[in-house]
């Protein structure tokens, strides 16, 4: 008997010394197979390694837990702890995060990437942080292309007339009517029927958007234009923070840190591969047309619409703007 407890007490002692001290959920909207899925689990294994298994990351996909918005409201309190949210969730509190829908802002991957690993970047995620989360990082979606029914969009003035889905958001409305178009807002469920029924004649997405709606399937034309961007801020409770000592935020620091250079590679191979994928279907089919703009085709594109930032130097900032534009020289 007394051996039994012996056994059991320090059965007991060995579980409660493995037991995490600190608990985050990770809560996503995606599936664990997408980059954004995988560098969450990545995360959480780096982190139960680096903190030698004091903190533990649950990690919750496919909105199980709800929607961004509704986590970023128990965020506040502190019931769930992390999130990974497109810019746009943020831009009601940070107007500034507009300027990743600004088109061509961003010359190539490389400039995007200095941007968001250098001051500017940082500037913008100390200003969410002050909104009362912890911005720790960005994480990649990809670039947006454009796609229609009526004819291929080499030059601008092809979107003329034409009626495009665009987000709610008042920079890309703008963008569609400097080149003559209709911007239509819908909810992104509605835009593969909309496509499909005629209701708008195009729309702009990232690879993996276009891909995975099947959107390439209900359109004729699709032009890479990498002409906006889109991507995901990792986002941690103020107070779940706080409660984590000195040692225990370097590590998730440092987490993080390896789980966004993950990321961007995961993504950049989805997008190529994907790309790939379309690309098989239109030769299979000949029901969609693919063209790459050449450098001096981009350029005509970015010099007509680089002609709405003016209007957002009241909301985004002048200087802020024309510090990105510099990066890319």
């Amino acid at each position: 008997m007394k051996l039994f407890r012996g056994l059991l007490c320090a059965s007991l002692l060995a579980t409660m010394s493995f037991a995490a001290e600190y608990t985050l959920k990770f809560s996503h909207v995606v599936s664990p197979n997408t980059p954004k899925g995988k560098a969450a689990d990545y995360f959480a294994k780096r982190v139960a390694e680096l903190s030698g298994g004091k903190i533990e990351v649950k990690v919750y996909p496919n909105a199980v837990l709800g929607k961004d918005k509704a986590v970023l409201r128990k965020m506040k309190f502190n019931s769930i702890q992390m999130a990974a949210p497109t810019f746009s969730k943020f831009t009601g509190l940070v107007p500034q995060l507009g300027v990743f829908s600004l088109p061509f802002i961003f010359k190539d991957e490389n400039h995007l990437h200095r941007v968001l690993d250098g001051e500017v970047g940082q500037k913008l995620l100390n200003m969410v942080t002050k909104k009362g989360y912890v911005a720790l990082a960005y994480w990649d979606n990809g670039f947006k292309q454009m796609s229609d029914n009526v004819r291929p969009l080499i030059k601008p003035s092809d979107a003329k007339g034409l009626k495009f889905r665009v987000m709610n958001s008042k920079v890309l409305m703008a963008q569609f009517r400097a080149i003559g178009a209709i911007p239509q807002p819908l909810p992104f469920s509605e835009v593969y029927s909309a496509l499909q029924q005629g209701v708008v004649d195009g729309q702009e997405n990232t690879i993996s958007n276009i891909y995975t709606k099947k959107f390439y399937e209900v359109q004729k034309y699709m032009t890479m234009t990498n002409h906006g961007y889109l991507g995901y801020m990792v986002v941690m409770s103020k107070k779940a923070w706080k409660k984590l000592p000195a040692d225990m935020q370097k590590v998730v620091k440092q987490a993080m840190k390896e789980a966004t250079a993950k990321e961007r590679v995961w993504a950049d191979a989805l997008n190529n591969e994907q790309l790939a994928k379309i690309q098989e279907y239109a030769n299979k089919t000949g029901k969609l047309k693919i063209y790459h703009l050449t450098p001096a085709e981009r350029q005509v594109w970015a010099d007509k619409l680089s002609e709405i930032y003016p209007e957002f130097y009241s909301t985004i900032g002048k200087d802020l703007i024309n510090k990105i534009i510099e990066e890319g020289k």
